[in-house]
């Protein structure tokens, strides 16, 4: 009997060796892998040019003639296939460079064909190179519509001859012969609820739309099913995770966080972070493991947030640690923790890769008695050798630079597992956070503490570096110093950006000793080196500090008034405004200047431009996340998302995740198990998906 988990080779068009070419080049190994592989663009293929119509300038087009002539040209590499093909005004050159003797077989002369492609200039003459072809009498039988689907296509299929015409093909065959085992996915109450058109109906338009009214309904339907699943999963799970979980309640406030929050702090919490707080606390006396990701921009106060909330762990007895990716971040929250509670009466240690052998074996082991209150680090807190006596919270600092697995290893280090935070500074998109981080309570700091003045943005071309250094000797003079940021260490042959070690030469001509000094780092400097070279900087000796990105996080330097980012086009919109976050931490007012190439392409224009009119890290997320698309975002680039998204689009269909969300809340609330007769369905489904994607619930 069929199935659409059956193999695709048994489509016809298909076969084992083009079976074997999809599977490891697209995934695509059943008939509803391939169902579910939507175009990625329309073209209307309704409309014929006549040859004498044509220019350079058009996008794709379609004529219908026939092939008078081949010809081979060149030898070796240099070497391609032309036919002449006319119609009735004229005749064009059609070019091959690969498959030569396949095309020479595959098509005749004086047969009526109809040729789709891009029209090319060459030596004055009009061309099409590898155009797709398709006899004339089979394309007019064919499923054409206004709205011709055009499937992403790599180049090693390419290569094998396989186009989005030989999709087109398959699609047709599947849903002649396979279009009555498409069974509905979602229950009939939520269909008649949002009025969504049939499964069967929207896979059939998704790739033969006949309108594009009815083409709009498939998407959002589609779109709609995708996004609803993630939600209806990750709420489930949190679902369960709440119910199941038993963990330390922290009930009571004793001296150290009272005493700091009220007589020692020199300044006013702001009220996002009062609210913040309350939020955590919430979380600690419910007797449920607290799973919360905090965002706060950069400067916004997080530390102080995580201090008070381990102050609150220590205070009930409990053992608290923050894990930070670097060492020179885990040394400033060190630094900055030990300063808040200096007449505190807790103990507060500092465990890195530089950290010697015999400090090691003494904080391992008081650690163990519950002489350590509070342990700050970077990856070595997640070694084997590290035990808690009772670790009750557990907070990661930039948590997007930790894998999984590192993450878990450091909460599983309690029987019953400790309360987890973590925390970013680099702001998640909103319709981002809620698929990535859906199973998580999510907590903003959206307001930054008061009397910090707004950094100056503003946007230069190269032609404009003796105006830059004119304004820089004027903050030196004026007793500030200044970041200087390169996107490369050593000069690419594929990049045309100003690179680490050039752009040092060019600045130390202009800013000599002894009136100036330069402090340099990048990422292949050894940590002792660079611990040297940026307290040249942080001491203030150096006025200027120029390097690579490994200044992104955690360097807090108030006396730095000035970021200069070269080649600023270069860098993600979210890297910038980190970057940007570096300067703006005391009192004076503080400039970043974004440095480009005096040719930017749109897309680079765009990100400079955005960066000038906004210092919201949330929206800038949100940009970013338009632009470049989830994959691309930081947080997210090093492992991709941990769910693979067929046709919804995070950049621009956040009122669809809007209602599926919205949608799947409200089915959990009223059947928390999904128990009712009318929800199989959902468990049918959820259970399938979670058979064959990663589990969601694993992603935090």
């Amino acid at each position: 009997m069929s199935s659409l988990n059956d193999s695709i080779q048994f489509i016809q068009g298909v076969g084992p060796k083009r079976a074997e070419i999809l599977t490891s080049e697209l995934n695509i190994s059943t008939i509803e892998d391939m169902l579910y592989y939507f175009p990625f663009k329309y073209i209307d293929r309704t409309k014929f040019y006549k040859i004498s119509e044509l220019n350079a300038d058009l996008p794709y087009i379609q004529i219908r003639g026939k092939i008078l002539e081949f010809n081979v040209v060149g030898n070796g590499k240099s070497k391609r296939l032309t036919a002449r093909f006319y119609d009735e005004t004229g005749g064009i050159e059609l070019v091959w460079f690969k498959g030569l003797t396949w095309i020479t077989k595959s098509y005749k002369t004086n047969v009526e064909y109809v040729i789709f492609g891009k029209p090319n200039l060459f030596n004055s003459n009009i061309n099409i190179s590898h155009p797709e072809i398709e006899e004339a009498n089979i394309f007019d039988k064919s499923l054409v519509t206004s709205l011709q689907p055009q499937y992403s296509i790599s180049e090693k299929l390419k290569s094998q001859f396989i186009t989005s015409k030989t999709f087109r093909i398959i699609q047709e065959n599947i849903f002649k012969n396979y279009f009555s085992l498409i069974k509905e996915t979602i229950p009939d109450y939520l269909i008649e609820k949002l009025k969504l058109i049939s499964l069967k109906e929207a896979l059939f338009q998704a790739h033969f739309p006949q309108s594009p009214e009815k083409l709009k309904n498939a998407r959002f339907r589609l779109k709609f099913e995708e996004l609803f699943y993630i939600q209806l999963n990750l709420l489930k799970q949190k679902l369960i995770r709440k119910e199941k979980s038993k963990c330390f309640i922290f009930k009571k406030e004793k001296d150290n966080f009272t005493k700091l929050l009220f007589k020692q702090l020199p300044f006013k919490l702001t009220n996002a972070q009062i609210r913040v707080l309350g939020e955590i606390r919430t979380d600690f006396v419910s007797g449920k493991q607290m799973n919360r990701l905090l965002q706060g921009d950069v400067g916004s106060g997080k530390t102080l947030v995580a201090l008070l909330s381990m102050l609150m762990a220590v205070d009930n007895g409990y053992q608290a640690c923050i894990m930070a990716p670097t060492e020179i971040l885990a040394n400033q929250h060190y630094n900055t923790i030990i300063k808040f509670c200096k007449d505190l009466n807790i103990t507060i240690r500092i465990l890195t890769g530089s950290t010697k052998k015999s400090e090691r074996k003494e904080l391992h082991a008081k650690l163990q008695n519950n002489e350590v209150n509070i342990l700050i680090g970077t990856h070595a807190l997640i070694e084997d050798e590290v035990k808690f006596l009772n670790l009750g919270l557990v907070i990661i600092d930039e948590q997007h630079r930790f894998g999984v697995a590192q993450r878990a290893r450091l909460w599983q280090k309690n029987v019953i597992e400790p309360h987890i935070l973590v925390m970013t500074a680099t702001p998640i998109p909103r319709t981002l956070a809620m698929t990535v981080y859906g199973d998580l309570d999510i907590s903003v700091i959206d307001e930054l503490p008061p009397g910090r003045k707004q950094i100056k943005t503003i946007h230069l071309f190269d032609n404009k570096r003796l105006a830059l250094f004119g304004f820089l000797k004027k903050e030196i003079a004026a007793g500030r110093q200044v970041y200087v940021v390169f996107p490369l260490i050593k000069e690419s042959e594929k990049l045309d950006y100003k690179d680490l070690e050039d752009g040092y030469e060019g600045y130390s001509r202009d800013f000599q000793m002894p009136e100036y000094l330069i402090s340099v780092v990048h990422g292949k400097m050894k940590s002792a080196e660079k611990k040297i070279a940026m307290k040249i900087f942080i001491t203030g000796k150096a006025q200027i500090l120029i390097s690579t990105t490994v200044i992104e996080v955690g360097v807090d330097v108030p006396n730095a008034s000035v970021m200069v980012i070269e080649s600023a086009e270069r860098f993600g919109l979210s890297q910038l405004h980190q970057l940007r976050g570096r300067v703006g931490r005391g009192a004076e007012q503080s400039y970043c200047i974004l440095m480009s190439g005096n040719k930017l392409s749109n897309e680079g224009q765009k990100r400079l431009q955005i960066m000038v009119e906004t210092i919201n890290g949330f929206e800038i997320a949100d940009k970013d996340l338009e632009l470049r698309g989830p994959g691309d975002i930081e947080g997210t680039q090093q492992s991709g998302l941990p769910f693979e998204l067929k046709i919804a689009d995070l950049g621009t269909d956040g009122r669809i995740l809007q209602i599926a969300k919205y949608e799947a809340e409200k089915i959990l609330k009223n059947d928390s198990q999904l128990q009712l007769s009318q929800n199989q369905i959902l468990v049918y489904q959820l259970n399938k998906k979670n058979k064959n994607n990663v589990n969601w619930s694993k992603i935090s």
